[in-house]
């Protein structure tokens, strides 16, 4: 996905083939949205979308899962060359009647620039009335919270979360199934027309969580960096073959790095693979003595 803010990161260090002359911003690895779709790539279900496996295999391949249209997660990999702007996602409460999808999301920091921020919340507590103020007065910035960040930290935002993510950081993000944004200050850029962005103030505020104050990184306990309704994510170090998940359960791995294989499919840092819920050969094994992956799950019923 060609973006205003993307770069070249995703080719450098990810080894995505990317096109010429394109400064791409993100690369979605599993989704299942009418604009777009993962396919199987190789095996017997070669050339079946996403959507179709959810929609026509969803218990052989995804096990007991809730009821949904779509495979309800969107993964993808963020190249932030230049800051994104200050903007939120709607909560479930007013998504709907705004015309809107709600979103929470996860984000891993794979790689930093030297100096590289993420933009999360409010130094302090406001009112609406205090935010149109600074948004008026173009002085958003200076009422955000900021955290330096390193490769391997990682944050939760739920949807409500006032947010942005300064230049130099390349993420993986694992969202609610959503592409809803509402943007408040970009940083007053223009495209290449010299025309800004568009801005969505109004709806923005009715999401936004006005209260929410100096949010922290996540903090691991032991494997495990979030357990939430929508996703459980766990990192691991691989030294050792592992069964990615139980038997009837499925499991998305991307790995970080090294090389990790699993039924002769093997995933270099960057890449992603789903491993359906009745697979019998279900067995991650480190091909690098440096493996590590993210493995992500949805809570059974």
């Amino acid at each position: 996905m060609e973006r205003i803010w993307g770069g070249r990161w995703l080719e450098t260090t990810f080894g995505k083939k990317l096109p010429p002359n394109a400064n791409i911003g993100e690369s979605w690895e599993i989704v299942d949205r009418p604009e777009a779709q993962s396919v199987v790539a190789t095996g017997p279900l070669k050339g079946k979308t996403l959507h179709e496996l959810w929609s026509e295999q969803r218990d052989e391949i995804f096990g007991d899962v809730s009821d949904a249209p779509r495979f309800p997660l969107l993964i993808k990999l963020l190249d932030a060359e230049q800051r994104l702007s200050l903007q939120v996602h709607p909560p479930e409460r007013v998504a709907a009647e705004l015309g809107g999808e709600p979103k929470s999301e996860f984000w891993y920091v794979a790689a930093v620039n030297p100096g590289a921020e993420l933009y999360l919340g409010f130094r302090e507590s406001m009112t609406r009335d205090q935010f149109r103020k600074i948004v008026l007065d173009a002085t958003t910035a200076d009422y955000v919270h900021t955290i330096r960040v390193k490769s391997g930290d990682a944050m939760f935002l739920p949807a409500g979360r006032f947010h942005g993510i300064g230049a130099g950081n390349l993420l993986i993000e694992i969202q609610q199934n959503s592409d809803t944004t509402y943007r408040v200050f970009d940083w007053n850029r223009v495209n290449d027309k010299g025309n800004p962005r568009r801005l969505h103030v109004d709806k923005a505020i009715q999401c936004i969580n006005f209260n929410d104050v100096t949010p922290k990184l996540i903090e691991p306990k032991g494997e495990l960096l979030v357990k939430h309704e929508l996703f459980e994510i766990q990192k691991w170090s691989l030294h050792q073959p592992r069964d990615v998940a139980p038997f009837r359960q499925f499991a998305i791995v991307c790995c970080l790095a090294g090389k990790v294989s699993c039924a002769d499919v093997d995933l270099a840092p960057g890449q992603f693979f789903l491993v359906p819920a009745q697979l019998q050969e279900r067995q991650l094994k480190p091909l690098d003595a440096h493996t590590s992956l993210l493995r992500v799950t949805i809570p059974a019923l």
